[in-house]
């Protein structure tokens, strides 16, 4: 690999332009670097003949942005985390400084990476990071409300989750039911949520030990009788302490889901159906590749 393609999204994480500074330590790692904002119109043109891998600058829904764009090119991506969350690199273990990161790009490491397709929904057809209903979409709405106040509304996760816990304590659970392959679930649930990382939105941790290329998703239930427990979740991470969160979690490759609501989320999107829709998910297996640093060995006990 020697031309890498930068991706970036000056508004990600900092608002500090870094452009320069990337594609300096690209070319210091040994490539030849070209560049594209997100924010400029053309941004997804580039000569795929002539790139070896793209390099994307930015958090989740940048990296969704450039995936979905490049789908069907089965170029190598390289990530520099700059967002939020940044769930996707956390999922992939992609963390540390952007050239302690680039230093890995030699060995071409590749994690395949699962996406879902989804039926049934005009507006989103893929998602990386999961699709979901309830409690989720509620605070993306409420985000929304308080973007629409105020361009300097406060976005910090702390910030976040706070809002998050007062949701949860008076979210009215609502009726779903969900068949995977020929066994139905159904009840009254806060959160039904099809994932396909650990984590989601501000860094909920629900399925802590989820592989994005298994060939599976995770589909996470939260019951009316497991209120107190999720916010407890929440008040923990508030208080900055990460406690394990265990809640009923299903395989599944494909599935059909119908909830009593028109509220939901693709990824960071948040939507809103003009009436409760049956909706099908199925995963395309290893749709993406992402360039990832060395596979964590646990040390033999001595």
């Amino acid at each position: 690999m020697k031309f890498a393609k930068l991706i970036h999204n000056p508004s990600a994480g900092e608002a500090e332009d870094v452009t320069e500074h990337l594609i300096e330590a690209i070319e210091d790692a040994g490539y030849t670097c070209s560049y594209s904002s997100t924010k400029e119109d053309g941004w997804e043109k580039i000569d795929t003949k002539q790139t070896d891998f793209l390099v994307v600058a930015g958090g989740d829904g940048t990296i969704r942005k450039t995936v979905l764009a490049f789908l069907d090119k089965r170029l190598p991506i390289g990530l520099i985390p700059m967002g939020t969350a940044n769930n996707i690199a956390k999922t992939l273990d992609v963390t540390g400084e952007p050239r302690e990161i680039m230093a890995t790009w030699g060995d071409r490491n590749l994690k395949l990476f699962d996406i879902g397709r989804i039926y049934n929904l005009t507006d989103e057809k893929f998602f990386l990071e999961g699709i979901g209903f309830g409690l989720f979409p509620r605070l993306m709405k409420e985000m929304d409300k308080q973007k629409r106040k105020s361009d300097n509304y406060d976005k910090s996760i702390k910030t976040v989750l706070e809002i998050f816990h007062d949701i949860v304590l008076n979210y009215k659970a609502r009726a779903c039911s969900i068949q995977i392959d020929d066994a139905e679930y159904s009840g009254n649930y806060l959160m039904a949520e099809i994932m396909n990382t650990r984590s989601i939105g501000p860094n909920l941790n629900l399925v802590p030990f989820s592989d994005p290329g298994d060939g599976e998703f995770e589909v996470v239930l939260i019951t009316e009788s497991q209120r107190e427990q999720f916010a407890n979740y929440i008040l923990s991470k508030i208080l900055g302490k990460e406690e394990p969160a265990f809640f009923n979690i299903l395989k599944a490759k494909k599935l059909r889901i119908a909830w009593d609501g028109v509220h939901l989320h693709v990824d960071d999107a948040y939507l809103k159906l003009d009436e409760p829709t049956e909706i099908k998910v199925e995963l395309q297996a290893g749709a993406v590749q992402f360039l990832v640093g060395p596979p964590v060995t646990e040390t033999p006990a001595t």
